[in-house]
């Protein structure tokens, strides 16, 4: 069983410091068997001070890391910009029992950890997009990207802030078992089965007014309806909206155009499509309602960079998958 083992550091963050057990905990195969063991460990077995009014007891030591096949590293508060130290000694001692082979996972901003052990040097990242441009100066050998959920660099990978390490921790669900799983462990969760890394942070987007109508009905009836082809105009009348109103208020609640959407929602149907069923490409492109195979490949390129045949012998349910970027 893969070993996912979570480092509780002084200040760890309570909300991050729960997302692996929550998500990988939850995933379990065909048999109802969990897929995963989760076990959380600190530098030297003793209670733990979060960031918050309360201590975590953690009864293992830094010996867990070793038996680590995934190591997750939440944020945690570091004192004051001028008084920290992403890597004392303890914790660089402890890094350097997780085994060759081992993923190493940070959330937010433990990715300075990560960058101060030089695992991220002439790597692409990302960390909390309020923290970027520091970064960036701090480590100049890393590749940073501000503008993503998570970057997957196959045996290191780093997430944005609090809500990202949920979609990266769905993301390596996925990418160990396929969406069938990683769907069922979102709706035990109630979270997005999917959020694709490159997809924005939202960096400061106003909370739209809140209304009578919204889009969200519509979005689901078109969800049923992606294998044909959906007009904007159709969209807005089943929305009972005109075009402008419905364009205004779409964007507004879900961050991107109805066609932009409609496209996303169209990549996720074929990738389903291609990781669960032997369907024909041609076919798969028909259901997800691109058409051709030639449409859906430019698509499936541009969205994740491989084409369909590819994606499918990489990801289909049961298979191992090898490291993709994000």
């Amino acid at each position: 069983m893969h070993r996912v083992v979570v480092l509780a550091l002084e200040g760890v963050y309570p909300f991050e410091l729960s997302i692996p057990v929550r998500i990988f905990g939850t995933a379990v195969g065909g048999d109802g068997q969990p897929l995963y063991e989760v076990v959380t460990c600190g530098l030297d077995g003793g209670p733990v001070r979060s960031s918050a009014d309360f201590t975590v007891g953690v009864e293992r030591g830094a010996e867990a890391i070793a038996t680590a096949d995934t190591l997750v590293i939440p944020p945690f508060a570091c004192g004051p910009d001028g008084e920290r130290d992403w890597l004392p000694a303890p914790l660089a001692e402890a890094l350097r029992r997780l085994r060759p082979g081992a993923r190493i996972v940070s959330i937010c901003t433990a990715s300075y950890v990560l960058a101060s052990a030089g695992l991220l040097d002439g790597r692409p990242a990302t960390t909390h997009w309020n923290e970027a441009e520091q970064f960036q100066r701090m480590f100049p050998l890393v590749r940073v990207d501000p503008d993503v959920l998570f970057v997957d660099d196959g045996d290191v990978l780093t997430a944005a802030g609090v809500a990202a390490g949920v979609d990266l921790c769905m993301h390596l669900v996925r990418r160990d078992h396929g969406s069938e799983v990683a769907n069922r462990v979102a709706r035990l969760c109630v979270v997005p089965p999917w959020r694709d890394g490159g997809q924005a942070q939202f960096i400061e987007r106003p909370v739209p007014e809140l209304a009578a109508a919204t889009t969200s009905a519509t979005r689901a009836w078109a969800l049923g309806e992606l294998h044909r082809p959906l007009q904007l105009s159709e969209l807005a009348g089943h929305a009972r909206m005109s075009v402008r109103t419905f364009s205004r208020r779409f964007r507004d609640e879900v961050g991107m155009t109805p066609g932009q959407w409609l496209a996303q929602q169209r990549v996720e149907r074929a990738r389903r499509l291609l990781e669960t069923t032997d369907l024909p490409v041609d076919r798969v492109a028909e259901e997800a309602g691109f058409g051709t195979a030639a449409s859906l490949r430019q698509h499936l390129v541009a969205g994740i960079g491989v084409p369909p045949s590819v994606y499918r012998q990489t990801f289909r349910v049961g298979r191992p998958a090898p490291a993709a970027s994000a």
